[in-house]
């Protein structure tokens, strides 16, 4: 791994918009996006997160006029492993001065970086990290989770699936903090819906044989099997479960708890048809989607964004106003310049930033289309429903977050 490699985009940008404080010509703002770029979430997140936040920065530039910092965009492979991702979120702020770093698939990595950027003092843009602790237990004054998390997709999904008389379940899980978590929010909706939880495998990450955890789930007797992973480990999942016949009785189902639009590109229509899954963006939603996803598509060969390339660009750009809002680069005061107005953001909607550091913004509860009403390669789900922002994410006093004031108590 090359931990100096980058991607530099360089832009100008203004700070003569109404109320911005003056930010030195001279400086210049590092953003450093550190995920998967050679690993299961390459796809999904990998250099096409570079992209987006390079996009992200030129359209500030064109906003802002041209007056003001350059801003750099840095890139970091974390190889999802814990120990590098820290080390590079370390080095980039004490020798390049990064002042934000986004993205961060991967949850265990996710939460050692959480850390470090609370002691730092830099803003954590978690555009792309999916466990819910980050704005529960692990919550910080630095860190924004933007997209999604484990609640809200347990929320859509499962909630539906159960609803529908999906009631027995069995999961197979990432065996590190993502599955952790998913398998613990999506069974607590499960439970408050009747239903309940038979069991569960975690696979290790990566793993090439996923027969005997199938096995498992085809035996357990359970009514739906839900995968609580992502990635490659979700296409080799669903693709494997296919040719060994699970779930193609009729008697079994699969529920996606973590699912983008790449995995099921990999997994195929054919096998994937029929899934439900829950997302925070799809390119085919309304004009404004699909006029973003196409400029970001030309630049990454042809193929659409995910919800964690969305992410990214809408996150880093709601952190760019911010940042020269403030004329400062303290991640804590930059956060919390992010949370005193809801955002009118072009991908997501009218999104607003909790004092937990939750992005609450619409939710979609999509079903994978069959193979004969699909248009073209990336025409892959049909919207089920909408889920409202005030019901898409966990309700803020019950995250366990130690800076949300309990009604008439005080902070932990």
């Amino acid at each position: 791994m090359n931990m100096r490699a980058r991607i530099v985009a360089v832009v100008l940008v203004s700070t003569a918009l109404s109320g911005f404080h003056q930010v030195q010509a001279e400086s210049t703002i590092r953003i450093g996006v550190l995920n998967d770029l050679s690993g299961p979430y390459a796809d999904l997140s990998g250099k096409g997160s570079v992209i987006a936040a390079q996009m992200a920065a030129e359209d500030f530039a064109k906003e802002a006029g041209d007056r003001a910092p350059k801003v750099e965009i840095l890139s970091g492979d974390h190889q999802n492993k814990p120990d590098i991702g820290a080390l590079i979120a370390r080095s980039w702020i004490d020798r390049d001065g990064v002042a934000a770093i986004v993205d961060v698939p991967n949850s265990a990595v996710a939460l050692a970086i959480n850390q470090i950027m609370r002691e730092k003092d830099r803003a954590f843009l978690a555009s792309s990290t999916a466990t819910s602790d980050l704005t529960g237990s692990q919550c910080a004054p630095t860190t924004v989770q933007w997209t999604f998390d484990t609640w809200a997709l347990a929320n859509g999904t499962a909630r539906a699936v159960v609803q529908q008389g999906g009631l027995r379940w069995f999961f197979i899980g990432a065996n590190y903090a993502l599955g952790a978590a998913l398998v613990r929010d999506a069974t607590a909706v499960i439970k408050a819906n009747g239903g309940t939880v038979l069991g569960d495998v975690r696979a290790p990450l990566g793993a090439p044989d996923l027969s005997s955890y199938l096995l498992q789930a085809q035996s357990s007797g359970a009514d739906v099997i839900g995968t609580a992973n992502g990635g490659d480990d979700l296409i080799n999942t669903v693709k494997q479960a296919s040719e060994f016949g699970v779930a193609r009785d009729g008697k079994q189902r699969f529920a996606g708890l973590l699912v983008f639009l790449t995995d099921v590109k990999g997994i195929g229509l054919e096998a994937a048809q029929g899934l439900l899954l829950t997302e925070a963006f799809y390119w085919d939603l309304n004009d404004n989607t699909r006029a973003w996803s196409r400029r970001f598509a030309d630049r990454n060969g042809g193929r659409m964004p995910t919800m964690n390339h969305a992410g990214v660009y809408s996150e880093t750009l709601a952190f760019l106003h911010a940042a020269v809002s403030i004329g400062g680069l303290s991640g804590k005061a930059i956060v919390a310049q992010m949370k005193t107005a809801p955002i009118d953001d072009p991908l997501f909607g009218r999104t607003e930033i909790r004092a937990d550091g939750r992005a609450v913004h619409p939710m979609y509860l999509f079903r994978v289309k069959a193979p004969a009403n699909s248009k073209g390669p990336y025409d892959l789900y049909d919207l089920v429903s909408t889920i409202p922002a005030e019901q898409a994410f966990r309700p803020i006093d019950q995250g366990g977050c130690p800076m949300i004031v309990p009604p008439g108590g005080s902070t932990k």
